[in-house]
């Protein structure tokens, strides 16, 4: 499946700016995938390092995956499915590999930072590709926002088990959980924004330590509430019947963003025409395999109609089983890394995306300015990280997760197309991964995408909507104008 290739030929097709023309005609400008590829890292001011293999590739994409959602979202999961969870885990599992599938072919032919929003691009057309970066911001902005909101759970998990002190609901909810100012949330992403403000290869190397830990930690986990296993748990395993089961799934899907946000490292991989396919479905195959281990062994220690309302369920299994608060403690530890993990990864996709769209003018020029010492895009990543931490201080988690899930897949909807039309449009461009039995396969990719929208509920839609008239105010206000392939045609 895997080819040898290098990045597209410059030739004469598809190298020139579109004539100027009607409406339609701007809003169907695309990109040369040719003047993306050379594009690539340069900012303003700077351009970025490249210092990252397969291995730091595939632990970004753990690292921005594998956290909240079987730390935190699998008790808002388990009341709808059930111990059916475990397969609320496969089905938003399958919809990601299909979409995965896609992600590694477009990434190995158009190795850039701006992830499905330049695959769009180049594909699609410069409408669609705003409205897909527009997606990614809520994808990747707001998911920073919901991880960072779990975090404060485990971490009084944490400070409760070893110094007997916690933050109090207070400053550890948001508002309408409880609380009024989820400080602990603001903390961890202002962590994140100090770790990435000291480079690219830096953050890699903590990210990679802290993804280590916590793999452990869940590892642990099984080894220690399998003895707590009872068969009675799984015997009414599918009470709400396939609806619960997709409804969780739905919700569960929020687990698996992340794993495309290798490709969003494409501008800073040595080699990414090679690795970028690798490190996504290497990155998916092991966060799926510990998602389905994880939640059936939880669903098997402790009774699914426990898990309503618990933010900290696994630390909670470890407590009932051993008798001990040792393990819970060292359980809490675990996730308080494995989720700062995810806040670090995120971010670091977020900051990326805006930089790709910066570039081509689409928003201001501040978001791709480089730092000429680190390689780093200083404003763009101080102005997120403040964006993100208040939110997460401010919005309570339930209401984050369903809107990021719905932001994502609509991005991935628009990826398995993309591959469809690359594939009839540019035929002969190389390609280091080709996704198999393709247009089947993108086609089932899209579909299984919507078919997870329609399960979300009416209040994550009309969020999605207003959401999605504000990004084409801001495209018709000033993306549309500002365009570099506007300006060029004029």
């Amino acid at each position: 499946m895997l080819e040898q290739g290098a990045a597209p030929p410059a030739g004469d097709r598809d190298t020139r700016p579109p004539a100027p023309g009607g409406l339609g005609t701007r809003l169907m400008r695309r990109k040369p995938v040719e003047r993306l590829v050379a594009e690539g890292g340069k900012g303003e001011g700077g351009t970025l390092r490249r210092s990252m293999g397969v291995w730091q590739l595939t632990m970004i994409s753990i690292g921005a995956t594998l956290g909240t959602g079987i730390f935190v979202v699998l008790g808002e999961a388990v009341p709808d499915a059930g111990p059916a969870v475990v397969l609320a885990f496969v089905l938003a599992g399958i919809t990601a590999l299909f979409s995965a599938l896609s992600y590694a072919e477009l990434a190995g032919s158009i190795p850039v930072s701006g992830s499905s929003y330049s695959y769009a691009y180049a594909t699609l057309g410069e409408l669609i590709a705003w409205v897909c970066g527009w997606c990614l911001i809520l994808e990747y902005g707001v998911s920073v926002a919901a991880v960072a909101v779990g975090w404060g759970q485990y971490l009084n998990e944490f400070l409760g088990g070893t110094v007997g002190f916690t933050i109090p609901d207070a400053l550890s909810q948001p508002p309408g959980d409880g609380g009024i100012f989820n400080l602990p949330a603001l903390l961890v992403v202002m962590l994140a924004m100090v770790f990435l403000l000291g480079g690219a290869k830096e953050s890699a190397r903590a990210n990679t330590i802290m993804v280590v830990v916590k793999i452990v930690a869940l590892l642990l986990f099984c080894g220690v509430a399998v003895q707590g296993v009872r068969s009675g748990n799984y015997a009414n395993f599918m009470p709400l019947g396939m609806a619960g089961v997709s409804a969780a799934g739905a919700t569960l899907f929020f687990s698996y963003i992340g794993f495309d946000a290798a490709s969003t490292a494409g501008e800073e991989a040595r080699n990414p025409q090679r690795d970028l396919p690798r490190a996504i479905m290497l990155s998916l195959v092991i966060v799926t395999a510990l998602y389905c281990l994880v939640a059936a062994i939880a669903v098997g220690a402790m009774p699914w109609q426990k898990f309503e309302g618990s933010e900290a369920a696994l630390a909670g299994i470890m407590k009932d089983v051993t008798g001990q608060g040792f393990w819970a403690v060292l359980l809490a530890f675990g996730a308080v890394i494995a989720i700062a993990s995810v806040v670090l990864t995120v971010l670091y996709g977020q900051t990326r995306i805006l930089f790709a769209m910066s570039r081509d003018g689409l928003v201001p020029k501040a978001f791709s300015k480089v730092h000429p010492k680190s390689g780093v895009p200083r404003a763009n990543t101080v102005i997120v990280s403040l964006f993100c931490g208040v939110l997460a201080a401010a919005v309570p988690l339930g209401e984050l997760a369903d809107a990021t899930s719905i932001g994502t897949l609509f991005a991935f909807a628009l990826v398995n197309i993309a591959v469809i039309v690359l594939r009839r449009t540019r035929p002969e461009m190389p390609r280091t991964f080709r996704t198999p039995l393709s247009p089947l396969f993108p086609a089932i990719g899209f579909l299984l995408c919507v078919g997870m929208m329609t399960r979300l509920g009416a209040v994550t839609w009309v969020v999605f909507g207003v959401w999605m008239a504000v990004g084409l105010v801001v495209y018709f206000g000033y993306g549309m104008r500002r365009s570099r392939l506007a300006t060029a045609e004029k």
